[in-house]
């Protein structure tokens, strides 16, 4: 996991969830309420919600999230950006 200062502060949310489509999560874009939107793991069915506007600190806890339920790194994330 890269510290925050190694993140993108201008990470758009489409983009980011472009690059997880690519790598095999599905997009609920009904899923989430308001703004925010529900990303699945489909092998083990665990969503996390996306929010509108990924700061680098929300950045950084949904690549925790993401790691933890399915195993992809911010490594293999940013290769499909």
């Amino acid at each position: 996991m890269p510290p925050l200062s190694q993140l993108p502060s201008d990470l758009k949310r489409k983009k980011f969830t472009k690059a997880l489509e690519r790598l095999g999560f599905f997009i609920d874009k009904t899923g989430g309420v308001g703004s925010h939107i529900k990303i699945i793991w489909p092998a083990t069915q665990k969503s996390i919600t996306v929010q509108q506007d990924l700061r680098k600190d929300v950045l950084y806890y949904l690549l925790k999230e993401i790691e933890l339920i399915s195993g992809v790194t911010w490594e293999q994330i940013k290769e499909r950006l």
